[in-house]
């Protein structure tokens, strides 16, 4: 299991608000290519997510579940990427005074994906995943600050 850990200087409601709109996914996480739909009742359980992720011209459609949603707190999704397999990611929101403790949780389910699983692969994806969260972080503190409050950024990816 990769596990990557985020202070993000924004209240959880606003790390919320980008969770639960399938639409913004591609603008943070990395090497979503587009979000081709959106269930119009995400992030509820069961609701899906379509994207084209990859590099270039090399493409392929990932779908991605809800598989659990306490809305505020944690989010966790069922990743599927065929032929690859499928992963759980779960996000977990920890209020921590005024910001947000990001709690992202990585783990093959499903594929090759399991059996390479270890430190090798689980140090690439925590790489990847670290990128994910300082995107996250951007684009929640440039609209909490758009939205009067001067904050910035910290924390380890």
């Amino acid at each position: 299991m990769a596990r990557n850990l985020r202070l993000i200087l924004s209240p959880p409601s606003r790390i919320w608000s980008l969770l639960s709109n399938g639409h913004r996914y591609g603008e943070w996480v990395s090497g979503t290519q587009q979000v081709t739909a959106a269930d119009p009742h995400w992030p509820q359980v069961g609701a899906r997510l379509r994207v084209r992720v990859g590099l270039g011209p090399l493409a392929l459609e990932d779908t991605c579940v809800v598989r659990i949603c306490e809305a505020q707190r944690r989010l966790e999704l069922e990743a599927k990427a065929d032929p690859f397999g499928a992963a759980r990611i779960a996000m977990e929101l920890i209020p921590w005074g005024e910001n947000t403790l990001f709690v992202l949780d990585w783990h093959p389910l499903r594929g090759p994906g399991t059996r390479m699983h270890g430190l090798p692969v689980d140090y690439i994806v925590s790489i990847r995943n670290g990128m994910m969260l300082t995107k996250l972080a951007r684009i929640a503190v440039r609209e909490h600050r758009g939205s009067g409050d001067a904050l910035q950024s910290a924390g380890s990816g």
